[in-house]
């Protein structure tokens, strides 16, 4: 069984840093997908961020403030978030697929950490 936890969430100022780490036991990382997502209250959930072994993909609304990474010895995936904005506030989410080199297919996903941005 396939478990995700996430850590680093809190509150920052906008314009602040977060890097939020998604830990992954129950299995290696390999060439599955692992991604971040986030949904803030009232709203359907979002894509962030994506990573399979080197390739990643990102949201939109990114534009080039967030970044994914993978730590494939710590069996660990990042979530690097900077120039936060207030509208960042939300619970972000861990999820991994189970078919390898399969983009957008998640079938485990983490609790979530809170992530909150004050103006």
């Amino acid at each position: 069984q396939v478990h995700l936890v996430e850590s680093g969430g809190g509150l920052v100022q906008a314009g602040g840093s977060l890097r939020l780490s998604c830990a992954v036991s129950g299995r290696s990382l390999g060439m599955y997908p692992m991604g971040w997502f986030r949904q803030a209250p009232g709203k359907e959930r979002e894509f962030v961020a994506a990573t399979i072994w080197i390739s990643t993909r990102y949201g939109d609304f990114v534009k080039g403030r967030f970044s994914i990474a993978r730590d494939n010895a710590k069996n660990t995936v990042y979530l690097e978030m900077n120039s936060l904005k207030p509208e960042d506030t939300a619970v972000y989410i861990c999820a991994a697929g189970s078919s390898a080199g399969i983009w957008g297919q998640y079938d485990y996903w983490g609790q979530g950490t809170q992530v909150t941005v004050s103006s």
